[in-house]
């Protein structure tokens, strides 16, 4: 059995999972962070992208907005390339209480989050598809953010500064001795091997999987999980991030996104983490929600519908997952379950995931008796290109500058040949993790151009035997697939049908060999001829899209 030997053993490849793992390597702690999937493939890569002003909390959560506030300012000095300075909208609607503005208003100037009140007449100039109809504006610095492009930045450094990231491998046991952690078994799924870590301190850092991981070790943290459903517009109906001025409720923001727009999101508890669906209702509800910001937005392509699961942490059972803090919280088991070399960091929003990365690893040197400075606030990421924000137009004048037309994969995301096999070469397992890594498939076809092509790289350049490589153009095509049922009619639709031609009709794809294993398509598509619901529901476990 392979045995590793290190300081800081970190569970979890999400944003959190990731900042803490660099965040002790920079301290110079060694560390190993295990991951039973890819980076992101967590709620980390499930979410609508918006970096928070700390604007949504300030009235029902100020901890959470002065935690937002906070960091907020810090990821804009350290990781500008990852973030769109879309600035934020908070719009009254004739729907929307006028008077609630003073309130927000002055529980912004509480909690340290910059606002100005705008015209009405000022913010349709600057954004014509808001409704006419708004009543009160207010602008705070809000922004978009690439979490995909910042987890991978940030697991970068880490492996810089001397931590192994180690994907794919899956916590089996937390392994103890005279009621102490002293690491991790765990089981390399790529090389089908048992793994043992040994670890002078253990952080569970696995999102809403905490409970599961602090489980293994005895002890008992209540995380809920709290299903979202988010749906993405083909285009961009506005350039700002688009807030209901309200008390936080469903399809309430609209985040632009690269070439879309996202709005969000349900708030529902469910009991499995791994296991949840989208139901017809839920998208309905956010296209209405969006038609009252926005005019014409139920009526636009919807591109994809999908869902990520919170990590809300509560030592109480709650009736609603809206009540929960969005708030982060660290727990040092030895003080409260008398289990030592285990903590447990858990809630919280992407925005503030340094901030828990920092408090983290302040505790793991108390524990370890050590003082060593966090530094993560200060040093920006190396990958940063000039400390810039990212633009929209970027990748395509760098693909015409550098003229790669011709070798785009994905023309929806501008996805080169090259950027590809780097992927691939750096460990990519899957045609899902070429996607999280460099946005393939996320456009408006879906995966209908780009993943014949993919998968002749994956073969070529991995050399996996042809049934293998058959296997994984099927899974990332049902995956994909997932994301759609939910939202089969107009343009959509007409797309899902060409697909189907290319894959079942021109390819025979339900019929390649995978290896004497069942195909995934056996559900994918509905067969030529048949009308698909309006908006049926999506199945479990469904997938992040654009």
């Amino acid at each position: 059995m392979r045995r590793l030997d290190t300081d800081v053993l970190v569970i979890g490849g999400g944003s959190t999972g990731t900042g803490v793992a660099r965040d002790a390597a920079m301290r110079g702690f060694r560390t190993v962070l295990v991951e039973k999937r890819d980076l992101t493939h967590g709620t980390t890569g499930r979410y609508h992208g918006l970096l928070h002003s700390g604007g949504r909390y300030v009235v029902k959560d100020p901890v959470s907005a002065r935690e937002c506030i906070a960091e907020n300012r810090v990821l804009r000095r350290t990781m500008p390339h990852c973030i769109e300075d879309t600035g934020g909208f908070f719009v009254v609607t004739p729907s929307d209480d006028p008077a609630f503005g003073d309130r927000f208003k002055a529980a912004c100037e509480t909690c340290g989050v910059p606002c100005e009140e705008i015209s009405p007449a000022e913010a349709l100039r600057r954004e014509p598809r808001l409704n006419p109809k708004i009543q009160r504006v207010f602008a705070v610095p809000d922004a978009s953010a690439d979490s995909f492009l910042a987890t991978h930045a940030v697991a970068e450094s880490a492996r810089a500064h001397g931590a192994q990231i180690l994907t794919y491998h899956e916590v089996r046991e937390l392994v103890r001795s005279n009621g102490v952690v002293k690491g991790a078994r765990v089981h390399d799924m790529v090389a089908d091997e048992d793994v043992d870590i040994e670890a002078a301190i253990t952080v569970n850092a696995s999102g809403a999987w905490a409970g599961r991981i602090a489980n293994l070790a005895g002890c008992r943290v209540n995380v809920i999980p709290g299903k979202g459903v988010m749906v993405a517009i083909n285009h961009r109906f506005v350039n700002t991030v688009v807030n209901r001025c309200k008390l936080p409720s469903d399809g309430d923001i609209v985040v632009p996104s690269h070439s879309v727009c996202v709005i969000g999101t349900t708030d529902q508890g469910v009991p499995d983490p791994e296991h949840y669906g989208i139901e017809a209702w839920e998208v309905r509800l956010l296209l209405d929600e969006g038609e009252k910001m926005l005019p014409g937005f139920s009526a636009a392509r919807v591109l994809r519908a999908w869902a990520g699961v919170r990590p809300l942490y509560s030592e109480e059972t709650v009736a609603k997952t809206r009540e929960v803090s969005r708030t982060y919280t660290l727990l040092d088991h030895e003080a409260r379950d008398g289990v030592g070399g285990l903590v447990t960091i858990t809630g919280g929003k992407w925005t503030t995931f340094r901030q828990m990365a920092e408090v983290t690893v302040d505790a793991v040197c108390r524990k370890l008796g050590t003082q060593r400075p966090c530094r993560t606030h200060t040093e920006p990421l190396p990958q940063m290109e000039g400390g810039k924000y990212y633009t929209l137009g970027e990748g395509l004048q760098r693909i015409e500058s550098a003229h790669e037309m011709s070798e785009l994969v994905c023309e929806c995301e501008l996805v080169t040949r090259d950027r590809v096999e780097h992927v691939l070469e750096a460990g990519a397992e899957t045609l899902d993790d070429v996607r999280r890594d460099v946005r393939l498939g996320m456009g408006p076809c879906q995966g209908g151009f780009c993943t014949y092509r993919t998968v002749g790289l994956l073969q070529a350049r991995l050399g996996q035997p042809v049934e293998k490589a058959n296997l994984a153009l099927l899974d990332f095509l049902q995956e994909r697939w997932k994301g759609l049922q939910a939202i089969l009619w107009g343009e959509q639709l007409q797309q899902a049908c060409l697909d189907e031609l290319i894959y079942l009709g021109l390819m025979n794809a339900d019929h390649l060999e995978v290896g004497g294993r069942k195909s995934p398509l056996t559900d994918f598509f509905y067969t030529a001829g048949t009308p698909a619901p309006a908006a049926g529901p999506a199945s479990p476990g469904t997938e992040v899209g654009s």
